[in-house]
């Protein structure tokens, strides 16, 4: 085959790849934002098409609703103004790490720098180099962020159920929220206590329970602490009854550990078959580089095997992104 045809079926191999990468990273974040975007509309459409005199009688009839629609509207816009790329300091801080940005970026360049010239060395050359030396500095410290940041939610997630609880027996013994979030940070594990001595800490400074709930989330962005937040701070707007609120609040959040239990258990047989599907030419690969290395040594010294190798990580990585979307289902 002629080699610039093998350049143009790389590329767009490559292409795809990427693609489907960026599908697979951002694609949820955008369904996100267009379903805040979404639910903004419809709880702010009814208060925006009315006039003045709707506005008056609203005042005196629905004054309780119009302020829990306000309290809503602004509480989902404040969500869709968090929902940028975090910097890199707040991704240490949803990772839970103390690292610096300095050290971070220095440490990323020398790997980086350090895997390509280890490529050159074993005499790979430069087209799979330099995309193994980019990963290594770009890719790799970013995705162990990411997974340290996960890990940490999930921990979290699993805990605050608990540390719900604790705040509803507290405030229907007659203690103040404030102290039942002291009772958390004391008695819970982290990454559960570390968040919430962070929050009665601040309250000591001064800093509000909103703006301290608020700051916890941008450390710790869980779909239970957002619940948490809204919860409270439609009580803060109207009123009622916050321990049979927060006991409701409990009983769904176990629901949702139930549900995300009987999920995981359904997909595994489909996780364990991809993983397999995903592993499998990896160990083919291997088994013949012990069984016939002058073989497999034509894929990594000559031009045709780089290309060949290029293009088929760029099919298994389309492939392996599209299998994820696939068995990882969001409820």
């Amino acid at each position: 085959m002629d080699p610039n045809t093998l350049i143009i079926i790389s590329a767009i191999l490559a292409a795809l790849s990427a693609g489907g990468i960026g599908y697979a990273v951002f694609g949820r974040k955008i369904e996100e934002s267009d379903r805040i975007r979404n639910r903004v509309a419809a709880i702010g459409g009814a208060r925006g098409s009315t006039g003045v005199r709707g506005r008056e009688q609203q005042r005196g009839a629905g004054g309780g609703k119009r302020n829990l629609q306000a309290a809503l509207k602004d509480l989902e816009a404040a969500r869709q103004g968090q929902k940028k790329r975090p910097n890199m300091r707040q991704m240490f801080a949803q990772a839970g790490v103390e690292w610096t940005e300095q050290n971070f970026i220095i440490g990323s360049i020398v790997a980086g720098i350090v895997v390509f010239l280890v490529m050159l060395t074993l005499g790979y050359g430069m087209l799979l180099g330099i995309p193994a030396g980019f990963a290594a500095g770009f890719g790799a410290p970013r995705w162990v962020l990411g997974y340290l940041a996960k890990k940490r939610q999930t921990e979290f997630s699993e805990q605050f159920v608990n540390g719900v609880d604790v705040v509803v027996r507290g405030v229907k013994a007659g203690l103040p929220i404030g102290e039942c979030m002291a009772i958390i940070a004391r008695e819970s594990p982290d990454p559960l206590g570390s968040e919430f001595r962070t929050l009665v800490e601040g309250q000591k400074l001064g800093v509000s329970l909103t703006s301290g709930l608020e700051r916890m989330m941008e450390r710790m962005p869980s779909t239970e602490l957002n619940f948490f937040v809204i919860v409270l701070t439609i009580q803060g707007q109207s009123g009622g009854n916050l321990s049979e609120a927060l006991g409701n609040l409990s009983t769904v959040l176990r629901e949702r550990k139930l549900m995300k239990a009987k999920i995981q258990s359904m997909s595994s047989e489909a996780k364990a078959s991809a993983m397999i599907i995903g592993a499998l030419p990896i160990l083919v690969g291997a088994a013949m580089f012990f069984i016939a290395p002058e073989h497999i040594g034509l894929l990594f010294s000559t031009t045709m095997g780089n290309m060949m190798v290029a293009g088929g990580l760029s099919v298994m990585g389309l492939g392996i992104f599209v299998m994820h979307k696939m068995i990882n289902f969001d409820f």
